[in-house]
């Protein structure tokens, strides 16, 4: 089992995977980042997007998170996410609607919101649409 590595993706809520993988893709802050066996120990905060697990004899494996911590050690990845979805759960119509409603609230001018909050939900729901226009593609 020298060729993969141990990958655990956990969320606030639950944890999302277990097992093993050939390679580790994440959205690290400063720009993608791919993980091998061995890699040299890291720590990095994640910004949202898509981790894409490659699997021996397996398709390749989409997971969203919205954010969080990526550790890496020579034979483990933890994912520390606020939030983890299977590529599957992913919901498109009310990724749109969350992306409109943040739209909206950064449009008001009048309105007393926290521009922080609407704009970290902003990226959210684009990184949310990105990753599942990605999957339509690969699909196709």
């Amino acid at each position: 089992m020298a060729n993969t590595i141990r990958v655990e993706i956990v969320s606030a809520e639950e944890q999302i995977y277990s097992g093993e993988a050939e390679m580790v893709i994440a959205p690290a802050e400063m720009g993608e980042v791919g993980v091998m066996p061995r890699h040299t120990p890291l720590i990095t905060r994640l910004k949202p997007g898509e981790v894409k697990l490659q699997t021996a004899g397996q398709e390749d494996q989409f997971y969203f998170v919205s954010g969080g911590i990526l550790e890496v050690q020579p034979h483990v990845v933890t994912v520390l996410a606020d939030t983890a979805l299977r590529a599957k759960d992913l919901d498109e119509a009310q990724a749109m609607e969350a992306k409109q409603r943040a739209e909206q609230a950064l449009a008001d001018k009048q309105s007393d919101i926290d521009y922080a909050r609407a704009q970290a939900q902003l990226a959210e729901a684009a990184a949310q649409l990105r990753m599942l226009e990605n999957l339509r593609k690969r699909r196709r």
